[in-house]
Formats: structure tokens, C-alpha cells, sequence
């Protein structure tokens, strides 16, 4: 019923849009507007019809680009100029002047557009996939591409633009026919819930290798057409060029990216900093490739694949950047390009008979390599088909393509039509084809624990976590915590903030020229490896040596966004079990999750080295979501150290408690959870319940029993000074080993009441 409701509010927006759309065309040729008065009329209807159709197209379970497509289309000489052709001509054909400022804008929305394009663009996930993405996308865009490159060695001559060669109509031709939507392919399989199926990351991956490769080619062609004919020289020094600029991205060009994001986004104070500085990268990049004499789209493109790989990029930023890029270029390009392509030209048979010729071209060229492609990689019939089908949409892909053609003088605008209708044509038939072909393939038992695995970790805080700030002094539990630091944060930025002459001597024969943090890193990089896991790729670890560090200095570096706050001070615990002035004024200045590493007052001086022969980490739980972050901490250390973990579930029951309750229903699913989690960190793990003796009393207990380590997720009471609670105190009181607390951001006070009446104690 809801569906039914909704399909219809989208009916009737595209109709209200629709209906706009004379409306305002006849104003404007009867009040004499402006052109800057026409400028706006044209962006809002670009803007509005545009929405309302492809509002309509997502709700049918179709593209909603394509609906900006179709609605420029519609206000072109397709159907506006059709019906009302004086108003379309003083709307959308004025003069030269009137026409550059909407394709100025247009213009502009290729380049975000390319750059939306490659910050989407995952290499780690052609990476993860394997050689299978590889045969395919080179087959998918091989076999396609000499089917368009041929059939443009025999079309009219009517067909190309004045002056063209036939080679260099049939090298874009052939480009235009070989590559796949990402955008498309992407929005289809996460619809089906696919995108973290293996097949689902073929797909995607080999139309990311695909687009790759296919702005790498129009890039080139472009350089030649610029030339008007071809010249060996000068196609020597295009392609020279572009493997020069492309190998230079990925390697200089990358870390510059990635450390004028970082400087950015920590030096300056004004808002949206870091989104302008990715604008002038974009803009840069393509100005190089415009330089060597390629088009800027391909500058665009590298751009956003090193921006979208950048450590620092947050999915704040990201956000920012992709809204507008949305809201405004995506619906005005692709409205423009829709304006240049005239329907009406297909009433003639022979160009209609040349543009289905065409669709059954690309069509069957596009499943065919891909298909190949799939028997290659040694996948099933089954697979191959779904393959072939989810790569055979052109969607915007295509329309950038045949944009840039057809303004620089390559394609004549009947070609360009008939492209565009292709276009259109394919990217609506992919989404029911490959749903019909996905819903036809089993999962395999592998494939449904990898699955299982990526579940946990979207639920999981350590996985997630983007950037790490730690607070360190030069004591033995500062280099610990420093440890600590390099084992959860390998590959996340990292802020490390010393504090001088204020901790305690180092630990007897430790080198103090060793950077644990380092240690740390590659110790969980090591492990990643033997455990046949993506490993962490090396980020940045930025030093600052403080002569006093105060709340001022940590307030000033987590306005930069950090995800977490680790400290490691020496005396930080009173002998009451509270916490010193100092570790309460730089908890105070930090809003979000916290993680202090700290010596117990009954704890010797040494710290605890984990390991297989070591003692255990102790981790008491009580089924909260903060209980589970501290198991998920001790998990991620000891899949690192080797360590050996126990979980404590710690609760009060009755004695005559039966088994058969809500409450041991719970409790029997919170340890199954943490089985779960512990599975996915490869640990194994001891399991036991205390629930007759106070919490504090039960884990000092147990700890007493071998404990190395004692890792809790407690709760940030409200409050000036730093609580977590009485069980909490009692712990630091009375156990002899260190302890490691990880926090939640600050609650309020009715939140942290809510909170206790969920769980019925806490282990804070």
C-alpha cells in the first residue's frame, strides 16, 4: 500500500514538474525576461523537471540520472520544441552569449562529475577481488570497442561531423560502446543487496577497471582529434604523456594529495576549507592534462580517485562535496546534454534502423566480452551471465562521453542522438536483466563467513575508527599505551602529543630510542598477513613534543576530528581509585570516545608483555553496546599479541533463578556475540558468569587468578571530574595488574540513566 502511495506522490511531482514546464516557457517568451532572468529560468527547469522524473524512475527501481537525461530531452526540440517551439527557442536557442553561460556551467559539471566519479572509484576493492575483475574488463571493453570501431568504418558519411576522420569517429564511437557505468552498476547491486557478495565486487570492479581504462582512451582520442589528423609524433607524445602524468599520480602525486588535505584540514579554522583545496587539486590535475594535450576530464577523474583514497577524508567531507555536486552540476549536465539530443530525427527509417543497429551493437558486444571474460576467470555459466548483463549499462558514462565528442566537432548531432538514445536504452533495460540473472545465483559456504565477518565489523567501533589521537608521556605506561596506539590504529592517521619530564622512568631494559607505536603498527600489519587479511595500508604519524601539555593544547588539536582519544600518563590513578587533576582536564577537553591506558594502584612497575605464554586479558561484560566496544578492544589486541582472552559476564541473579528466563536468555546471547566477535578477530576465548558478588569484587577476583591485562567499556558519567562509575573505582582500587578503559562520547544524564535501567548494572 505505502508503495502504491509513494509511486503515485512521485507521479504526481514528475506531472507538477512536467506541467511547469510550458508554463514557464510562455512567460518567458511573453515578458521579454533577461538573460540573466532566462540563465535562472533555464537552471530551474533543468533543476526541477529533471528531479521530479528521476524521482519517478528511482521509485520504478530505474536510475534517477536517467530521469535528468529525459527531462533534458524533454525541454529540448524532442518534445518542447515540438510543441512550442518560439518558447524553447527563447528559452534554451538564443544566442551565443545566452548559450555559454548554461554550458559554462555544464562544463564545470563534467569535471565535478569526474571527480564524484573517481572519489567513488575503490581500488582497494579491484584489489581484494583479484585477477577475475582484470579478463574481464578487458574483454568487456575489447570486444565492444572493435565492434565500434568497425561499425564506424562503414556508416553514412551523413553521420559524421564535417572534417572528421573515420578513424578517429570510430576510436570514440568504440569508446563510447566499451565502457560501463560505475554509477549505475554500483546503485543496481546495492539495491540487490549484492555489493558485498563476491560476484557483486566482480561486477563493480571490473567497471571500475573499465571506466580506468576508458577515460585513459578518450583522453588519447581527444588528443588526436585536437590535432585534426594523425600524426605519429604526436600521438607518441600523448600517450607518453598520459603514462607519465598517471604514474606520477600514483605515486608523488598521492602523498602531495593526501598531505594538503591533511594541512588543510588541520591548520585551517574556516568552514569547508578542505572541500576548496580538493576543488583547486581537481583543477590542477585537469589543467596538467589539458597541458600535455588530453582532455581536463581525465585530470578530473585521477583527481578524485587520489582525493577518495586520502586517509584524512572524513564522510563529513565527503558529503559536503558529493551535495552539492548532486543537487546542482549533475541534473544541469545532464539536462544540457539531453538538450543537444533531437528525437525527432529517428522518425526518418533509416537513422531509426541505424540506432537500433546500434543498441544491438552495444548490447550484444558489451555481454559478449564480458561473458568471455567470465569464462576466463574460470566463473560459472550462471556467473558469466549476470557478468554480462550488469555490464551493459552506459548511463552517464556514456552521455559525458558523446558531450565532449559532439563540442569538439567529432560526432554530428544526429550520432549524438543516436548515442544518447543508446544510452538510455541500455541503462534502463541493465537493472531488470541483472536482477533476474542475481537472483538466480546460490551463496557458497565461504563466501557466507566473509559475509558474516563484514557484518561485525559494520557494527564494530575499532574497525570504523578514521583518526587517532594519543597522549603519551615517556614513562613505561606511555610507551605502553603508545603500543596500544600502533596495534588499533595500523592504517589510521595518528596524532601522538609527548608530554616531557612528566612520567615515570622507563622500564628497565627497554630501548628508549624504539618507537612503540611503530612496533605496534607492524605487529598488527604482521598479523593481518598470517591471517590471509587485507592488510593496513602505512598512514601518517604526526609527532608534537609538548614542554606542558594542558587542555588547551589537546582542545586545539581535537577541533581538527579525531575518533578517538588515547592516554597514556603515568600517575593518573589516585589512591582512592579517582583519577589525577591532569587526566581530568585533558578528558574535559575531548567530546568524544575516550581509551586511557592505566597502572592500577596495586600494579608493579613493569607493564604486561602479551603474548601466547603470557597471562590473559580479562574482559568483563554485562551486555551493553560500551561492554561490547571494550571486548572489541581486547579482541583486536590479542588477535595482534597472541594474547589469551577471558570473558567475564558480570550480573546479579537470584539463586533460585531458573534457567528458562528473559534474563539468561540474555545473557546467553551476549556471550554468543562476543563468540562471534571473537571468531572474527581469529581469538579464542574462556567464558564464565559471576553473579552473586558485587561486579568490582567478581573481576578482582578473577584477575587475581593469572590476569595480565584488564580491558572494561565503561560509561563517561556527566560531570567536571572524570566517572565511571563504582565498579570502576573499586577495580582500579584493588587489582594488581594494568587496566584499559574504553569510553563512550559524553552522556547526558538521562541517557546514562536509560542506560543503566537497560543493563541492570554496569561494569563501570
Amino acid at each position: 500500500m505505502s508503495f502504491v502511495v509513494n509511486r503515485r506522490r512521485s507521479v504526481a511531482l514528475a506531472a507538477a514538474a512536467f506541467a511547469f514546464m510550458p508554463a514557464a516557457s510562455l512567460a518567458a517568451e511573453k515578458t521579454g525576461m533577461s538573460s540573466e532572468g532566462i540563465f535562472v529560468l533555464e537552471i530551474l527547469l533543468l533543476l526541477l523537471v529533471g528531479r521530479g522524473i528521476g524521482e519517478l524512475l528511482e521509485r520504478l527501481g530505474q536510475p534517477a540520472v536517467m530521469g535528468q537525461l529525459i527531462g533534458g530531452i524533454l525541454l529540448g526540440p524532442s518534445l518542447l520544441g515540438w510543441l512550442l517551439p518560439e518558447a524553447e527557442r527563447v528559452i534554451f536557442s538564443g544566442d551565443a552569449t545566452q548559450k555559454s553561460m548554461i554550458s559554462a556551467i555544464a562544463q564545470l559539471g563534467v569535471l565535478m562529475l569526474l571527480l564524484l566519479t573517481g572519489m567513488e572509484t575503490d581500488l582497494r576493492l579491484v584489489r581484494r577481488v583479484g585477477r577475475a575483475c582484470f579478463s574481464i574488463s578487458a574483454a568487456g571493453v575489447a570486444v565492444p570497442f572493435a565492434l565500434g570501431f568497425t561499425a564506424a568504418q562503414f556508416m553514412p558519411a551523413s553521420l559524421l561531423a564535417d572534417g572528421t576522420e573515420r578513424i578517429v569517429a570510430g576510436l570514440f564511437l568504440g569508446t563510447a560502446l566499451s565502457i560501463s557505468s560505475v554509477k549505475i552498476v554500483a546503485m543496481v547491486v546495492r539495491e540487490m543487496n549484492f555489493m558485498r557478495r563476491d560476484l557483486g565486487q566482480t561486477i563493480v570492479s571490473s567497471a571500475i577497471i573499465e571506466d580506468t581504462i576508458g577515460w585513459v582512451i578518450i583522453a588519447i582520442t581527444i588528443g588526436i582529434a585536437t590535432k585534426e589528423r594523425i600524426e605519429l609524433g604526436s600521438l607518441a607524445f600523448t600517450i607518453v604523456g598520459v603514462a607519465a602524468f598517471m604514474g606520477l599520480s600514483f605515486t608523488i602525486g598521492r602523498r602531495i594529495v593526501f598531505d594538503a588535505i591533511r594541512w588543510t584540514n588541520d591548520t585551517f579554522r574556516s568552514e569547508y576549507a578542505v572541500v576548496t583545496v580538493i576543488l583547486a587539486i581537481m583543477g590542477a590535475m585537469a589543467l596538467i592534462t589539458d597541458l600535455i594535450g588530453v582532455h581536463t576530464v581525465l585530470g578530473a577523474f585521477v583527481a578524485g580517485i587520489l582525493v577518495g583514497e586520502s586517509p584524512i577524508l572524513s564522510r563529513h567531507i565527503e558529503g559536503q562535496l558529493r551535495g552539492v555536486i548532486m543537487a546542482l552540476f549533475m541534473p544541469v549536465f545532464f539536462g544540457v546534454a539531453g538538450l543537444s539530443a533531437d528525437l525527432t530525427v529517428l522518425v526518418d527509417h533509416e537513422l531509426a534502423l541505424l540506432t537500433a543497429a546500434l543498441v544491438l551493437i552495444a548490447s550484444f558486444g558489451k555481454f559478449a566480452g564480458a561473458f568471455i571474460g567470465a569464462e576466463l576467470a574460470g566463473m560459472s555459466r550462471k556467473e558469466g551471465i549476470a557478468v554480462g548483463c550488469g555490464m551493459n549499462a552506459r548511463g552517464s558514462t556514456e552521455v559525458i562521453v558523446a558531450s565532449i565528442g559532439l563540442s569538439i566537432g567529432v560526432l554530428s548531432h544526429n550520432l549524438f542522438t543516436m548515442i544518447v538514445t543508446m544510452a538510455v536504452i541500455t541503462t534502463l533495460a541493465m537493472p531488470p536483466t541483472l536482477r533476474w540473472a542475481l537472483g538466480r545465483l546460490p551463496m557458497g559456504e565461504n563466501e557466507k563467513k566473509r559475509l558474516e565477518r563484514e557484518e561485525i565489523d559494520q557494527r564494530g567501533f575499532i574497525a570504523n575508527l578514521e583518526r587517532l589521537l594519543v597522549v603519551t608521556d615517556e614513562g613505561v605506561v606511555g610507551r605502553f599505551a603508545a603500543y596500544l596506539a600502533g596495534v588499533v590504529g595500523a592504517g589510521r592517521p595518528t596524532t601522538v602529543l609527548h608530554a616531557r619530564g612528566e612520567g615515570e622512568e622507563a622500564e628497565p631494559g627497554t630501548d628508549a630510542k624504539l618507537e612503540p607505536i611503530e612496533k605496534g603498527a607492524e605487529d598488527s600489519r604482521e598479523a593481518a598477513r598470517s591471517s590471509d587479511e587485507e592488510l593496513a595500508r602505512a598512514a601518517p604519524v604526526t609527532r608534537r613534543r609538548e614542554a606542558e601539555l594542558s587542555a588547551e593544547t589537546v582542545a586545539k588539536e581535537a577541533r581538527k576530528g579525531y575518533g578517538l582519544l588515547l592516554i597514556g600518563l603515568g600517575r593518573a590513578v589516585t589512591s582512592k581509585g579517582g583519577f589525577a587533576r591532569r587526566i581530568n582536564e585533558i578528558a574535559g577537553a575531548f567530546e568524544g570516545p575516550l581509551c586511557l591506558v592505566l597502572k592500577a594502584t596495586g600494579a608493579g612497575r613493569q607493564m604486561p608483555r602479551l603474548g601466547p605464554e603470557g597471562g590473559k586479558i580479562l574482559v568483563p561484560v554485562n551486555g551493553t553496546a560500551i561492554a561490547r566496544r571494550g571486548a572489541e578492544m581486547a579482541l583486536a589486541i590479542a588477535a595482534v599479541t597472541g594474547a589469551r582472552v577471558k570473558i567475564l559476564y558480570v550480573a546479579r541473579v537470584a539463586r533460585d533463578e531458573p534457567r528458562d528466563t528473559v534474563s539468561h536468555r540474555r545473557r546467553e546471547a551476549v556471550l554468543k556475540d562476543t563468540v562471534a566477535l571473537a571468531d572474527r578477530y581469529g581469538v579464542e576465548i574462556e567464558t564464565a558468569i559471576r553473579s552473586r558478588a558485587a561486579a568490582a569484587d567478581a573481576i578482582a577476583r578473577q584477575a587475581g587468578r593469572g590476569a595480565a591485562l584488564i580491558v572494561m567499556g565503561v560509561a563517561r558519567r556527566p560531570g567536571e571530574e572524570l566517572f565511571f562509575g563504582e565498579t570502576t573505582t573499586g577495580v582500579l582500587q584493588r587489582c594488581q595488574c594494568p587496566v584499559v578503559l574504553i569510553s563512550d562520547a559524553r552522556l547526558s544524564r538521562d541517557d546514562e540513566g536509560r542506560e543503566e535501567l537497560r543493563s541492570g548494572t554496569g561494569t563501570g
